[in-house]
């Protein structure tokens, strides 16, 4: 395909998420907070996106808004074409399911499953036979093949975010969200884990969304944005300092 006829395509392409107008206020006390004011967000299939924001800026609220984990109080939400805010939670689940994986923070591995446990649980709602083979294949790939049976609490920080990373990535999924993936861990462990992250999404063409406060992590994305007053700025990835 010729350059100017694969822009074409891309450009043809819908946003495989899209929120306009979206906003989040709280109850504290007899006081409204609000945490997200109207934002707009638009993200292309297989581009990877960074929001940064400090502590309490609300980047944790948005991706949980994004990914249809929480009810946004006011605006439109869009995730594969189909209205978040429209489904009930069993829909959502069913939307996400085999096409949306996460990376969290704190791991959130289950402590009474193994390794290889934890990284079938996706699969669980999905059709086939060879969901033990996958997740074996994907523990291999993230360096944890002789891991299979460990628990979680057997495993070091960085170990049990490589399960995080095969668990968001076994279902081939075409969008993934990570929440400050290498927050909980040192500065090397850190180090390689977003190599890996960026490795396995680079070889997977899947869309990220990640947040964080770490410039150096967002400098690794295609576009980066800034959380801040309930709104998205878009920042030139040279002002960022990583």
């Amino acid at each position: 395909m010729s350059d100017s006829h694969a822009r074409e395509s891309a450009s043809q392409q819908s946003p495989i998420l899209q929120a306009r107008g979206l906003s989040k206020h709280v109850a504290s006390g007899d006081r409204r907070l609000t945490i997200l004011d109207g934002l707009d967000l638009s993200v292309m299939p297989g581009e990877s996106v960074a929001i940064l924001g400090s502590s309490g800026a609300g980047k944790s609220t948005l991706l949980a808004l994004l990914a249809g984990l929480d009810a946004p109080s006011h605006g439109e939400l869009e995730l594969f074409g189909s209205s978040l805010p429209s489904l009930d939670e069993d829909g959502r689940a069913a939307l996400r399911a085999g096409r949306v994986g996460f990376v969290f923070q704190n791991f959130q591995l289950l402590p009474t499953l193994t390794a290889q446990e934890n990284v079938l649980l996706p699969l669980e709602l999905l059709p086939g036979r060879d969901h033990q083979e996958r997740a074996r294949e994907w523990l291999t790939r993230v360096g944890l093949g002789e891991r299979l049976d460990h628990l979680p609490k057997q495993l070091s920080g960085g170990e049990q975010q490589r399960v995080a990373v095969a668990r968001a990535f076994v279902t081939r999924p075409e969008l993934v969200f990570a929440d400050e993936p290498t927050g909980n861990l040192d500065r090397d462990t850190g180090a390689a884990i977003i190599e890996l992250l960026f490795e396995i999404n680079r070889e997977a063409g899947t869309t990220l969304v990640l947040v964080t406060h770490d410039p150096h992590l967002a400098r690794r994305c295609e576009r980066c944005l800034r959380l801040e007053g309930g709104r998205l700025e878009v920042l030139d990835r040279d002002e960022v300092q990583a």
